[in-house]
């Protein structure tokens, strides 16, 4: 996290680091020799400055003793001398003539007259001081301040001044050691002060270095637990949040983007962005920050969603804690996200599955409890509660069976025994009556955990069913008794049906027989009476037309009319007498084509159009669709049409009205013929459609007729998988409908047409 506040100062630091950590020892080590060579220029200047100081101070302590002793005679002897040199002295500062300078007083032929200060190894000449050869024994000031090699071997300053008035000189002579004493102090004080700076800079190097190191070695460490932790975060699903409250910011690891399969475009996230990726439903980023604010809380763990890159959502549960950062003052939320999507799948599945078992156990009609290792109930239906007479709305999961027994009132066992002598391990089945007279089969069976599962079966109405087995056993005994009595005469009886079926049997084929012979007489008669009726209704009309003249009488005219209608109408019974014989020998053979239902209507019409005139009625016809076929036989379509016509206008009133009427049912056509006439009898309504079968009633009497017409008809319109349905009411009116197959079909078909007819 302070890598991620410095950013972006961090990430331009880190990548100049390992140049960073080469150059601070270089650096540190040039500066070191830059001390040292400063150092060392110091310390050569300053010898430098203090020679030349001192050739300087010898220079003018050697012009001043000249100047003050010149003017003055030489000296008479030695102590003379060593007084002018005491005199001189003092008049000197004290400084002049410290750091072991000496002042020699040298006569004209070069020995040592006296020097200062006093010494018992003062040299007796000055060319033991300066040696033979030295220039400034010969050219005295003009040589200036020399360096010279001193008896005891050191290097020392000197120079020489010629005294005019006693032509001797003056030395001042001092050791270059005591020159160089105060700067060898100095030296030393600058070497000592040096090598202490360079043993700190060192250990700071060495230290820095060794920090380095470490730092770079616990970067390693830190960059590897990173990568460990990440992997790790990454494996489980995982990821690290930091919320910074006061700046509104939030820190996602690496894990986190991963997680959700986004790109990290910065190092933090605004408040905003991860807010609008939130579910709507959920709790949102505003409402815990207004909790946390109000310090209602400062631990959270909570679960909710949130919007993935493929635009899934992912279910998240959080948990963190509110923590304030020493640095800034701060308040951050610091947590961890887990992706919980797939435990969240698992418990809808879980909580579905549980719904399933517990409606379920519900749904079973016997008491159902199932209780745990512990004896505590796991799960129960409402059947076992009403049992033990409990709350239905009390909690009973977890709770122990003390306690659940004390809620309700267990059920009195007035007996109790096994039900099978042999049983399992850990089971057991047994069968228990009740003081209100029920019974119970109550199987008990133990789980793989140590719980067990109870299941009581109301077998009330079994054990009354066994009880009524056993008294019927006892009548079946009994009634077994009486059999064996009757037996004998059930055998007898046996026989007697026997010699019953065998003459019934050859009753029916006399009577089939007596059927075909009736039928073939009919249409032999039919034939027969046919040829003669022919006749008479040709001369009928002969002579009711008077082709070969006048009758006579008006009276032969109105017996011709009688004889021609009277011959038409037994030609037409007889007509229908050979049709039903034939219908009933199985001899007619329809021809099928497609027929217009509304071209059939209309011819049939014309055939009725003079009795429907007569009596004055009013006929409707209303075909729909206009243009449907059927396929039938035309003539027999024809016939099945007029003899419902006919009937429809013999039995209707004058002024009354006749409607026909088609309409399409599926893959067949109803055909109705309707009309207000006299009605039938509900009771009469069965057995019309039958050969010669007339409803005869007071208004019927006089209504001629074979009654074979609506026999023909059902009869045509079943060879044509049709059927024909009558509806009537006395003083109403009758429906007749004829169902017809729009095409051939088979069995099923017409049985599903019937149906839907």
């Amino acid at each position: 996290m302070t890598r991620s506040d410095a950013n972006p100062t961090y990430r331009r630091l880190e990548q100049y680091e390992p140049l960073l950590r080469l150059a601070v020892p270089a650096l540190l080590f040039l500066f070191l020799v830059t001390l040292a060579a400063s150092a060392w220029i110091q310390v050569r200047e300053g010898r430098r400055d203090t020679v030349l100081d001192a050739i300087n101070d010898i220079d003018i302590i050697a012009s001043l003793s000249a100047a003050k002793l010149g003017p003055e005679a030489a000296p008479a002897d030695r102590a003379h001398a060593a007084a002018q040199l005491n005199a001189l002295a003092r008049d000197m500062p004290g400084s002049a003539l410290a750091q072991n300078r000496t002042l020699l007083l040298v006569d004209s032929a070069g020995a040592v007259l006296a020097a200062y200060p006093p010494s018992e190894t003062a040299p007796t000449a000055l060319s033991d001081v300066l040696g033979d050869a030295q220039p400034l024994a010969l050219f005295a000031d003009r040589a200036g301040v020399m360096t010279i090699k001193l008896p005891d071997g050191n290097d020392g300053l000197a120079t020489v001044r010629a005294l005019p008035a006693s032509a001797g000189q003056i030395a001042v002579v001092q050791p270059l050691p005591r020159v160089l004493s105060g700067w060898w102090a100095r030296t030393i004080g600058h070497v000592s002060m040096l090598g202490a700076t360079i043993m700190v800079l060192l250990g700071i190097g060495i230290a820095y270095v060794m920090q380095a190191n470490r730092a770079r070695a616990a970067d390693e460490v830190c960059e590897k637990v990173r990568d460990r932790i990440d992997s790790a975060l990454n494996r489980g699903r995982c990821g690290l949040w930091d919320w910074d409250i006061g700046r509104g910011r939030i820190y996602w690891s690496d894990s986190m983007y991963e997680l959700l399969g986004y790109e990290r475009q910065d190092e933090f996230l605004s408040f905003g962005e991860v807010n609008a990726m939130i579910h709507p439903e959920d709790q949102d980023l505003y409402t815990l920050a207004e909790q946390l604010a109000s310090a209602s809380t400062s631990l959270v763990d909570y679960e909710f969603r949130i919007r993935a890159s493929s635009g899934d959502w992912v279910w998240l549960r959080a948990r963190a804690e509110l923590m304030n950062d020493p640095d800034d003052a701060a308040s951050h939320l610091v947590g961890i996200a887990v992706d919980v999507t797939e435990q969240r799948g698992l418990e809808e599945k879980t909580a579905k599955a549980d719904a399933r078992l517990h409606d379920a156990i519900e749904a079973i009609s016997e008491a159902f409890v199932l209780w745990d290792a512990s004896n505590r109930l796991v799960l129960c239906n409402s059947k076992f509660q009403k049992l033990h007479e409990l709350p239905p709305d009390a909690q009973l999961q977890g709770m122990a069976y003390s306690e659940v027994m004390a809620l309700g009132r267990p059920p009195e066992v007035q007996h109790q025994f096994l039900r099978h002598e042999r049983q399992d391990v850990g089971a057991r089945t047994f069968e228990a009556r009740l003081q209100d007279g029920r019974w119970l089969q109550i199987n008990e069976r133990r789980t793989k955990d140590g719980g067990y599962v109870s299941v009581g079966t109301d077998i009330t109405a079994l054990k009354r069913h066994e009880h009524r087995l056993v008294e019927s056993e006892k009548e079946l005994i009994a009634t077994v008794l009486d059999l064996k009595q009757s037996r004998q005469k059930l055998e007898a009886q046996a026989q007697q049906l026997a010699d019953l079926a065998e003459r019934y049997l050859d009753q029916k084929a006399q009577a089939e027989s007596a059927n075909r012979a009736k039928s073939e007489f009919l249409a032999n008669m039919s034939h027969e009476l046919r040829t003669p009726l022919n006749a008479i209704i040709g001369f009928a009309e002969v002579m009711q037309s008077g082709i070969f003249g006048a009758l006579g009488s008006e009276k032969y005219e109105e017996y011709c009319t009688d004889i021609r209608s009277s011959g038409e109408y037994l030609l037409s019974v007889i007509n229908d007498i050979l049709d039903m014989s034939r219908i009933e020998a199985g001899r007619t053979t329809l021809t099928k084509q497609q027929v217009e239902v509304h071209a059939s209507i209309q011819r049939a019409l014309k055939l009725v159009g003079e009795q429907t005139k007569a009596k004055n009625l009013s006929v409707t016809v209303d075909v729909s669709p206009e243009d449907i076929e059927v396929h039938a036989d035309e003539r027999a379509l024809h016939q099945i049409l007029v003899n419902l016509l006919q009937n429809a206008t013999k039995f209707t009133s004058e002024g009354g009205c006749i409607t026909v009427r088609t309409r399409q049912a599926g893959n067949a056509v109803n055909i109705y013929v309707e009309d207000n006439g006299i009605g039938i009898p509900a009771h009469a309504l069965q057995k019309l459609g039958q050969p010669f079968e007339q409803v005869e009633t007071e208004f019927s009497k006089s209504y001629k007729g074979s009654g074979l017409g609506l026999a023909i008809a059902r009869s045509l319109t079943e060879l044509h998988g049709g059927n024909l349905r009558i509806r009537s009411q006395e003083g109403v009116g009758t429906i007749v409908l004829v169902h017809l197959p729009l095409a051939e079909n088979t069995s099923a078909e017409i049985a599903l047409a019937d149906k839907a007819a």
